[in-house]
Order: C-alpha cells, then structure tokens, then sequence
C-alpha cells in the first residue's frame, strides 16, 4: 500500500511540474509578443511639410474662393520657417493676398507645411481689409498665366547669379513673391537670395507664364 501511496505522489509531483513548466513557457510568450512601445519615437513627431508656391496657392484657393466666389490673387510671398531654405523652390510657410474687386475687399490667406506658436498647420486666413481696385500696384492676376512654379525659377535664377551666391555662403536663405508687373503686363517670380528684395544679396525676376530670365536686381 505505501508503495502505491508513493507511486501516486510521484506522478502527482510530474504532473505538477508538467503544468507549471507550461504556465511559464506561456507567461514568456506573451512577453515576447508583446508591442514594444515607441513613446518619444520620430515616427510619432509631426513632420516639416515643404511645398513650392504654386501648390500652396491651390490650396487656398478654395477658401478663398468660399470668402468670396470673385476673389483672386494679389501676390504670393514665402517665408522660412523651421526646417526650410527654399534651395529647392519650396518653402514650409506661403502667405498669399487675394482680392474682391466686387466687394472691394481683400483678404490674407496662409498655407504652411508645420505648426507653429502663431499658425496652425494647414491653411488658414487674417482679417477682411479694404480694397481698391484703381490701386495699379495691387492688380489681381489670373491663376491661368501661372504655368511655372518655384522649382522651376529657382533653376533659372541659379543660371543668373544664383549659384555664385549659394557658393560662397550655402547657408544663404532663399524666397519667393510672386505678383504682377502691370507695366509690362507680366507675372513675375521674384527670387530672393538673403533677405528681403532691398536688403538680399540677390534677385532675380523670371517671368512665372514663360520661364525666361527677365532681369537682376
């Protein structure tokens, strides 16, 4: 009797062994199989957005046209924010004013490619303004005269003094305005080295419908 006693204490103590060798085995695999948790990842941080102008033109053009179903562009300028030096005709940041004739209003639009302290990434709008439409130097353009883009006049620019600019300083800032010359009834890209137009090293006008060079400033 005490050997059968034993006998079952035996295969009670295997069977025990058995069952906690396998609770562990699946305690482990579930470690494994886990998802590691990517907290603080660069994945997870949103991402610097570039774009040239005439893309971020589009994408105000609706709201703007939700403003106002006549309005139309006045001018175009980008700025540099994080992350962005226009080397490559595009920018994080596009502020665009576009006009009513009919209501003689104006209003600024903006795209930008990141989130800032002041402006939210996206497209956004300021305050409606007085327009008057005899004003010469704030002619509205049609989009349908702007066939070349950023990336674009930037390449010719370089052709023009550009490159010898970026060579001796790549740090240099490049920016972009766009409007129209109402004496030579042309759109005009303004690509700016440094600066604004009165304080950059360089700039270089190229015309935004042929993409020929127009002069040098």
């Amino acid at each position: 009797m005490e050997a059968l006693i034993t006998s079952a204490k035996m295969t009670f103590l295997k069977k025990a062994g058995l069952n906690a060798v396998l609770a562990l085995a699946v305690v482990c695999l579930g470690c494994d199989s886990e998802p590691k948790k990517t907290t603080g990842s660069k994945d997870n941080q949103p991402a610097v957005q570039t774009e040239t102008g005439r893309f971020a033109l589009q994408k105000m053009l609706a709201p703007a046209r939700f403003w106002s179903p006549d309005a139309q562009p006045v001018r175009l300028e980008s700025t540099n924010l994080k992350g962005s030096n226009g080397q490559d005709g595009k920018a994080t940041f596009w502020r665009a004013l576009f006009a009513s004739p009919g209501r003689q209003k104006s209003e600024p639009f903006t795209w930008s490619g990141v989130a800032t302290e002041d402006t939210p990434k996206g497209v956004n709008h300021g305050v409606e303004d007085t327009y008057n439409p005899a004003n010469r130097a704030a002619r509205p353009f049609d989009l349908n005269f702007l066939k070349v883009d950023t990336d674009k006049a930037f390449e010719v620019a370089q052709k023009h003094g550009g490159k010898q600019v970026l060579d001796k300083d790549a740090k240099v800032n490049v920016g972009y305005l766009l409007d129209w010359d109402v004496q030579s009834n042309q759109l005009r890209w303004h690509v700016i080295y440094g600066g604004s137009e009165s304080t950059g090293k360089l700039t270089v006008l190229v015309d935004a419908s042929s993409g020929e060079f127009l002069r040098k400033e």
